[in-house]
């Protein structure tokens, strides 16, 4: 009785256990099990990602994170390699014509010194007694199931679920997807081999043909290009792409310019006139003359002219007209490499440093304005919700890429959101806070600051416009300071309660040293409206105004000609602007 009583206990505890399983992937969609899971990256900041989707809080350790359900590690690129031929024979470290080929039917693979640290940490996580699942998240290819499966290989891992994720990017919409819909690893055994295969291939035909044309052609190498000492890199891939490289070279050295007249002629039609290139085709008097350089150039310039006198007088008869609609589809967006190889032509920019930009992108929110607008009429703020899709509040539609491009055909520019630095996000939490610092040019030469204000959003507002409702505090151009005085309505933020009176913003002489330096470059333009954010990093400039709002003045230091010595609107604007008369 009391062992069946025990088994009824277990019965009940298994059973339990299955529940608040099945209630877990009922709940969440994924595979959970009671035990820890794993989760592996190719990167650290792709892990992040993942940590940030999973909620995972913890601080990050040494290699990895951790929470109650999730451990997650990363790769940092290859950590295993395949092993140099001395490794399978001592001798083999010398290259001699006698060794060759190598060719070895069990292939040795050993972890990359320089990151041997983190295999350990890896190794350790993935053989715990705790770990049930492993969530392979490498990146999606061949390469990244390849730096994968080198390391399952060299820890040996055993008795572990394992299973892919397959993503195509790094949303948190498409993460949650890739985890919940993650597929045995097994499933992705051809890729696996694939990429095995293309590392051997790429192994012995380095190892080989760098050895043999180093043997053959070294020493004469050396001795031309007067080193000591030269061997010769073959790759699978680099020695074609070497190949293809000289080949063209050779063509743009060996090519002449050549010299050929064309022919193009204006004919009338009853809704215009129309220009038209003459062309050689079959049956034509011309064809196949040797008088052509080509179909449609002479190779003389009096032939050529000897032509045009024969068609004179001559009519020109319509014979076809085609007319085509042609539908060409957006470009599609940049994939990470092909962002890298356009940096690089472009900005001559390194990849690693196009990653690093693209990742410190803010990709909250983006603003949409009009480039000749004022007071803030015609800004649009759209919040993200995935890569291809905003929500545009001011409409309250969601919008997508395309809508975007046709905003910005029509003479508008985009900005992206700023992360503002924390002192002026509390002030004012919802809008990008800015500065408005007018300077003038003093005889080419000199740069003052006329006044400065700092401007703020309001009751929910993401502009700090004062037209839509934003507010306004003057500045202390020399101290930083915020002041207020009997006639101004709020002494502190009404919406964040936020004291205004005797604050001093504390990094004022960076943004003053900032603004200076580009009013200086512009000494053209006597008087500049900047606006100026700063954030974390310092000080951003988010637009420059060439006639900034002079009511502004009127409103808080009582008009231009009293405090600035300013006598003309003109001096200070190209055009009329309201606020003058009160000059």
């Amino acid at each position: 009785m009391i062992y069946c009583f025990i088994v009824f206990i277990q019965e009940t505890i298994d059973l339990e256990k299955q529940l608040r399983v099945s209630h877990k992937q009922k709940e969440k969609g994924m595979h959970f099990k009671l035990g820890k899971n794993v989760l592996i990256t190719e990167k650290p900041s792709v892990a992040m990602e993942f940590a940030k989707v999973l909620k995972i809080n913890t601080k990050r350790q040494n290699g990895y994170m951790e929470s109650e359900n999730w451990i997650i590690t990363w790769c940092v690129g290859h950590l295993v390699t395949m092993s140099y031929p001395e490794k399978y024979d001592e001798k083999l470290k010398f290259w001699r014509l006698d060794t060759l080929p190598f060719m070895p039917k069990e292939y040795k693979y050993e972890v990359i010194s320089n990151v041997q640290n983190q295999f350990n940490i890896i190794k350790g996580i993935l053989t715990r007694e705790d770990v049930e699942v492993i969530y392979v998240a490498t990146d999606s290819g061949r390469e990244g199931e390849y730096i994968y499966r080198l390391v399952d290989q060299a820890i040996g891992v055993k008795g572990k679920e394992k299973r892919r994720v397959w993503i195509d990017s790094q949303t948190e919409e498409e993460i949650n997807r890739g985890i919940k819909e993650a597929k045995e690893l097994s499933e992705y055994d051809s890729l696996s081999n694939s990429a095995y295969l293309r590392a051997k291939e790429d192994y012995l035909i380095g190892i080989n043909f760098s050895r043999l044309l180093s043997i053959i052609y070294g020493r004469r190498l050396a001795k031309e290009l007067e080193e000591e000492k030269v061997s010769v890199s073959v790759g699978r891939v680099m020695t074609c792409v070497l190949g293809m490289v000289v080949e063209r070279e050779r063509e743009i050295r060996n090519f002449k310019k050549t010299k050929y007249y064309k022919i193009v002629g204006t004919f009338g039609k009853e809704d215009g006139n129309f220009k038209a290139d003459w062309k050689s085709v079959e049956g034509s008097k011309m064809y196949n003359s040797l008088k052509l350089y080509n179909e449609t150039g002479f190779k003389k310039e009096n032939d050529a002219k000897d032509f045009i006198i024969s068609l004179k007088d001559k009519k020109s008869i319509v014979k076809e007209v085609k007319k085509s609609k042609q539908k060409e589809n957006a470009p599609l967006l940049f994939n990470l490499a092909e962002i890298q190889n356009e940096c690089t032509k472009r900005f001559k920019i390194k990849p690693d440093e196009t990653l690093e930009i693209i990742q410190n992108i803010p990709d909250k929110k983006l603003f949409i304005k009009p480039r000749f607008g004022v007071g803030g009429t015609g800004i649009h703020v759209l919040n993200k919700t995935n890569p291809n899709t905003f929500i545009d509040k001011q409409k309250n539609v969601i919008v997508d890429l395309e809508y975007i491009k046709e905003i910005v055909k029509q003479d508008y520019i985009i900005q992206a959101g700023l992360t503002q630095h924390t002192i002026i996000n509390e002030i004012y939490p919802f809008s990008i806070n800015t500065f408005r610092i007018v300077t003038e040019c003093i005889d080419n030469s000199k740069i003052k600051i006329l006044f400065a204000l700092l401007r703020m959003g309001h009751g929910g507002m993401e502009i700090d416009n004062a037209t839509p409702g934003g507010l306004y505090k003057k500045v202390n151009p020399n101290t930083g300071e915020l002041y207020t005085n009997n006639q101004e309505k709020f002494l502190a933020h009404p919406y964040t309660n936020f004291k205004f009176e005797g604050f001093h913003i504390p990094f004022w002489d960076k943004i003053v040293e900032f603004t200076l330096k580009l009013a200086f470059k512009f000494c053209d333009i006597k008087y500049i409206g900047w606006d100026i954010a700063y954030t974390e990093d310092g000080p951003v400039v988010i637009e420059a105004n060439n006639g900034p709002d002079i009511s502004i003045l009127q409103d808080f230091y009582g008009g231009l000609k009293n405090h600035f010595k300013i006598n003309s609107p003109t001096d200070f604007w190209y055009s009329e602007n309201y606020g003058i008369k009160d000059l």
